[in-house]
């Protein structure tokens, strides 16, 4: 059974930094494609970035490059969210999300293309 379980998060300040755990477990992140997404009040969920199985090919929204940095720990099979440089247009609930497959979908961390979704956690940027 695949789960996802997240963690880190909170109320930050401008300028500051979090950084984001996604835990998985009944399979190993090293062969699936794990993607960030967040869905800020009012708005659809979005896609962040996302760690393909294979080549470990990133993907970042324009927004958040060269800010977040996503990673992968096969060891603790966790992938994780570093957070730097925090706006307040960043303040959304975070989801982690994963899916076997790379498809087209999936290649360009659209969330249409995954399965199988983390609890979301609150990440709230004050200005």
């Amino acid at each position: 059974q695949v789960e996802l379980v997240q963690s880190g998060g909170g109320l930050v300040q401008a300028g500051g930094s979090s950084r984001l755990s996604c835990a998985a477990s009944g399979f190993a992140v090293k062969d699936y494609v794990i993607g960030w997404f967040r869905q800020a009040p009012g708005k659809e969920r979005v896609g962040v970035s996302c760690i393909h199985s294979r080549e470990l090919r990133t993907v970042y929204a324009a927004s958040v490059k060269g800010r977040f940095t996503i990673s992968r720990d096969n060891a603790k099979n966790t992938v994780y969210l570093q957070m730097n440089s925090l706006e307040p247009e960043d303040t959304a609930v975070y989801y982690c999300a994963a899916d076997p497959l790379i498809t087209v979908q999936t290649a360009a961390c659209s969330r249409e293309g995954f399965d199988s979704w983390g609890q979301g956690t609150q990440v709230t940027v004050s200005s």
